[in-house]
């Protein structure tokens, strides 16, 4: 194999990547849909031709192989605490004396999120690369659902640096993966036409997909995901906020 071949296969695998977050992320596609599909057959028959190209990080392995009989457990190395809830103005304002009494001499700033309802995974990078994907599960450990995270095109393969700054050793990434309802109805519409039972609701078809043994039924289901916090991290910038983290 030449040189050429490498970098031609560095190319296209950088060019899709830049694709896919324009789609998927930005939500501004900058090619048609035909012109990606050339990009990624191209990128196929190249890695066919010569396999020792296809790397983990690579477009074309999103979507694994062979289903799997079952999900291997995970130990978190920081523990995914789950999110209270509450109902009334009062109970935030408690909140925020209760955390203003913990810091009284600190002028807090604070940052508001929406809340998505989905199933919360950790999306671990070493070196760039995302290496395991698991579910909240009871906080302290959860299902190794990696090759299906692997599948939704807005979580990266590889972590791309910021300006000067360095990719982390290590990067943990917390968030929710969801479904949306106008996607909901989508893939409802299709399982009705194939007589199959309906979701009841967008996180009741995220919890399906996620739990399915095959990548590729995943890789149908229109899943997102949303990221708001980190747990393990070594190395890179330093991050002290929340606003910084983002």
């Amino acid at each position: 194999m030449t040189d050429a071949k490498e970098q031609l296969h560095a190319e296209l695998a950088e060019e899709i990547r830049r694709h896919d977050r324009a789609y998927y992320v930005d939500a501004k596609p900058t090619i048609s849909d035909r012109e990606y599909d050339q990009l990624y057959r191209e990128l196929i028959e190249l890695e066919k031709v010569h396999p020792e190209l296809r790397m983990p990080d690579s477009p074309s392995q999103r979507i694994g192989g062979e289903p799997i009989e079952g999900f291997d457990t995970v130990r978190h190395a920081v523990p995914m605490m789950s999110l209270d809830n509450t109902y009334s103005q009062e109970e935030v304002r408690e909140f925020v004396d209760r955390v203003q009494k913990l810091l009284p001499d600190e002028l807090l700033d604070w940052v508001v999120e929406p809340k998505a309802d989905g199933i919360a995974i950790s999306l671990r990078y070493e070196a760039g690369q995302f290496n395991i994907g698991a579910t909240r599960g009871d906080g302290v450990a959860g299902d190794d659902v990696t090759a299906n995270l692997r599948t939704i095109r807005s979580i990266p393969l590889r972590l791309q640096p910021i300006g000067q700054a360095a990719v982390p050793a290590v990067f943990e990434a917390r968030g929710e993966v969801i479904m949306t309802r106008s996607g909901l109805e989508k893939l409802n519409r299709t399982r009705d036409a194939e007589g199959e039972p309906l979701f009841a609701n967008p996180r009741n078809a995220t919890a399906g997909s996620l739990k399915q043994l095959d990548s590729s039924l995943v890789a149908k289901r229109p899943l997102d995901i949303v990221l708001y916090g980190n747990g393990e991290v070594a190395g890179g910038p330093k991050v002290d906020s929340q606003l910084g983290l983002f």
